[in-house]
């Protein structure tokens, strides 16, 4: 019979751990994961204690019940444990999902868009580059995962926010960055609701907002383009993709 906890005391002795699931089908890893306890057999067996958790973690939730369709039960591995702290775990959980691709974790790993896996010329263009000016009002969007997924700069940089519209119309230049260097610079005419109507294609979203607009003009593109984002405005491991520079 399978293994469904580990044994009084032996939990503590792991302190946080980081694991990963296996499909017996072919041996691939489908998800990586941090956590203490129990935790590695709760979701090798699909049980989540939230809604939130439900939702977040669709694609991992199909592949399990795939394994147990087929009559097989989901493999797991403890990679490293007897880590100290959350933080370190968080580290090396990201390092593990940089490393394995195709997985069902919703989320890359944290700080990855900063620290994460890149070619070392990335690196050096990235930190390499000189900071711009902010001549003007304008918003920075990180558009880092798009950038990955090869999407059109102006597609990934005008959908979809959550933001405030009237602060938004004060600024007509939007820049994207990817990783902390801009990539592209347009003149946003105006933010309107992220619907169907507005952005055929697109799922709508609510709460939030998109822009339409044009490619900002060539002598302000060149002030902007591949210039680093000053340090002032950009934190390293924060989660918000929109930030307003003024001059």
């Amino acid at each position: 019979m399978a293994r469904d906890e580990f044994p009084q005391g032996v939990a503590e002795q792991l302190k946080w751990y980081v694991y990963r699931l296996i499909d017996p089908r072919n041996g691939e890893t489908f998800y990586i994961g941090k956590g203490q306890g129990n935790r590695i057999f709760q979701h090798a067996k699909g049980n989540f204690s939230s809604a939130k958790a439900e939702y977040d973690t669709d694609l991992k939730r199909r592949r399990i019940r795939e394994i147990k369709g087929a009559g097989l039960e989901v493999g797991h591995l403890v990679h490293r444990h007897g880590i100290d702290s959350q933080e370190v775990a968080y580290e090396i959980e990201a390092a593990l999902i940089d490393a394995y691709p195709g997985l069902t974790n919703l989320a890359a790993g944290r700080r990855s868009g900063d620290y994460g896996c890149r070619h070392a010329e990335d690196i050096v263009r990235d930190y390499a580059a000189e900071p711009f000016d902010v001549g003007e009002r304008l918003i920075l969007i990180c558009i880092n995962r798009a950038f990955d997924e090869g999407r059109e700069f102006y597609d990934a940089t005008r959908y979809a926010w959550r933001l405030d519209p009237q602060r938004a119309g004060q600024r007509s230049l939007v820049l994207a960055h990817n990783r902390g260097v801009v990539v592209a610079a347009f003149r946003a005419e105006k933010w309107v609701p992220a619907t169907t109507d507005n952005f055929p294609g697109h799922p709508g979203l609510p709460d939030r907002w998109g822009f339409i607009g044009k490619p900002a003009e060539d002598e302000v593109a060149k002030k902007y383009v591949e210039k680093r984002v000053p340090e002032r405005y950009r934190v390293k491991g924060a989660q918000a993709p929109i930030r307003y520079c003024d001059p």
